[in-house]
């Protein structure tokens, strides 16, 4: 039961915004580097872009961007503008993250299972960022955001069941080894959704 004096929840400023969105965007870029080092797949876009990446080559943030711009589309009606913004902000900063990170990050090894669970799990933490500062991941989290606020729906629950279907797509491209580790790391990624994102337990916006 909630305490009639429990203090109304505070707005997070604009400074705040911009920052979780940067923090929020630098995890996905991580956990994309150290899914791609080993070879895994993930859910949503980021998934159909990694699978794409293996079989053309071409930048995985640059997928991502091209295919999270249609699936965006389809929550204009029901989704405010500055969420939109936020999130082709963030498409566009994950673009550019990804593209760079080789420049930075020099990978020569990462186990299949610490990319699935750091990686997934850090995933998680950036979307779960991006959340809470009224943002999304691109396309999968703009509509998993979407069915959230208009129908309830359990924001980890949801990009789970997007996940799993990205995961039959990747599997043409996955040996059962690498399946196996990818369905781990949308795990891990889903469960910081499932534990933290749900009504009721944020009291602030």
């Amino acid at each position: 039961m909630t305490s009639s004096n429990a203090p109304s929840p505070t707005p997070h400023g604009h400074g705040e915004d911009i920052y979780a969105m940067f923090v929020g965007t630098i995890h996905l870029a991580v956990g994309l580097v150290l899914l791609r080092a080993a070879g895994l797949a993930t859910g949503g876009v980021a998934g159909v872009a990694l699978v794409l990446s293996y079989a053309t080559g071409w930048p995985v943030g640059l997928l991502y961007a091209l295919i999270s711009a249609p699936l965006m589309a389809i929550t204009l009606r029901s989704m405010s503008w500055r969420f939109l913004i936020k999130t082709a902000v963030v498409t566009l900063g994950l673009f550019a993250m990804t593209a760079l990170a080789p420049m930075g990050i020099d990978i020569a090894r990462v186990s299949d299972p610490v990319a699935a669970v750091v990686g997934g799990s850090v995933i998680g933490m950036g979307a779960l960022a991006l959340a809470r500062h009224g943002a999304a991941t691109g396309g999968s989290g703009a509509l998993v955001l979407w069915l959230y606020r208009t129908r309830g729906w359990n924001a980890g629950r949801t990009q789970l069941i997007i996940d799993g279907t990205v995961l039959l797509f990747a599997a043409s491209r996955l040996d059962a080894v690498r399946m196996a580790w990818s369905l781990l790391g949308v795990a891990a990624t889903a469960g910081i959704l499932w534990a933290w994102h749900r009504p009721g337990r944020y009291t602030g916006y």
